[in-house]
């Protein structure tokens, strides 16, 4: 019964939310959920690094306050042969990726 009222309620409390707000609540159910996310990474029209498995990209803020930084970041398997897959021996690392100068693209795998 509760479960059935919280689903009830759920619409209602959304559309009081602003839209920041529920974009919020969309990424933490999404972080939640988890996501198999690739993320490539161009010079020109040449795809020069590839990151797998990665479950989210986050925007940095500032120490000390709430305004964000011009990069993101995330963790991910770096595909280093560029072949799309997670291989033997290929590590999951750290990256970060400027918002002004990265041409980039973030997806999810469908596979």
């Amino acid at each position: 019964m509760k479960a059935r009222m919280a689903l009830l309620a759920a619409p209602l409390l959304l559309a009081g939310c602003t839209q920041e707000a529920q974009n919020q609540l969309g990424r933490a159910v999404q972080n939640w959920t988890g996501t198999n996310g690739v993320l490539e990474i161009y010079a020109g029209d040449k795809l020069v690094r590839r990151f797998l498995k990665i479950d989210k990209i986050s925007t940095a803020t500032a120490t000390g306050g709430s305004r964000g930084r011009p990069y993101r970041f995330g963790y991910g398997v770096f595909d280093t042969n560029l072949n799309g897959r997670a291989d033997p021996g290929e590590k999951k690392v750290y990256f970060e990726i400027s918002d002004y100068s990265t041409p980039y693209v973030f997806y999810e795998d469908p596979g």
